[in-house]
């Protein structure tokens, strides 16, 4: 069975990796409060090429945006963090016969350098980026590539597991998935609920560790 799973905030601790590589960059540069207040804020969800461009319009900032950027990348892949309870959670998934997959909103080249660093990608069989086709959850075609990079499809069934009411226990719905969500965030009127709620992904594979493969 396939088990798709979001990556920030539920397999890899993005906010304090965030936190770490927006000081080390402004050090870098010594930059003054002002740009870290910017990159805090305006970085705080998600962020691109394009956000550093922004950052140096704003400032007159001399250094290309591209530099910037791929050391932000660079930052954030050392900074980042997957706990090693949930990798070996991952791997006890592959060997009880589930077929892993990560679909995660986000720029490509930072979300693989997320899961190469932490050593991720050697534990799943598909990943999907909302940068490779520039949709994003709850999109169900963000759904169907992960399901399809995993040599599956999303008729075989499947869980999603995530800490994003909409984009993650939502879009299960929409592509036909289980849900079990992280909580955390709040929780938006009208939203149908997830099949479990959990505090830990951890708590979230022993679900799955229980339940028998189709």
């Amino acid at each position: 069975m396939l088990a798709l799973f979001d990556l920030d905030g539920t397999l890899v601790d993005r906010q304090s990796a965030f936190s770490d590589t927006v000081t080390a960059l402004c050090h870098t540069h010594a930059f003054g409060p002002d740009v870290e207040q910017w990159l805090l804020t305006e970085l705080a969800d998600r962020a691109n090429g394009s956000d550093f461009a922004r950052l140096r319009a704003a400032f007159d900032l001399h250094e290309p945006a591209t530099q910037l950027w791929q050391e932000y990348v660079d930052l954030m892949a050392a900074a980042v963090t997957c706990r090693p309870v949930v990798l070996e959670g991952l791997a006890r998934l592959r060997t009880a016969a589930w077929t892993i997959g990560i679909v995660t909103n986000g720029a490509s080249d930072i979300q693989r350098a997320k899961l190469a660093s932490t050593g991720l990608i050697d534990l799943v069989d598909g990943v999907a980026v909302s940068g490779d086709l520039e949709i994003r959850k709850p999109d169900r075609r963000l759904f169907e590539l992960a399901a399809a990079r995993c040599g599956l499809s999303l008729a075989d069934g499947g869980w999603m597991i995530g800490d994003n009411p909409a984009g993650d226990v939502g879009g299960a719905h929409q592509a036909g998935l289980r849900a079990i969500w992280l909580r955390g965030r709040p929780w938006p009127d009208g939203l149908t609920a997830a099949n479990h709620t959990v505090e830990d992904v951890t708590d979230a594979i022993a679900i799955l560790l229980d339940t028998i493969p189709e």
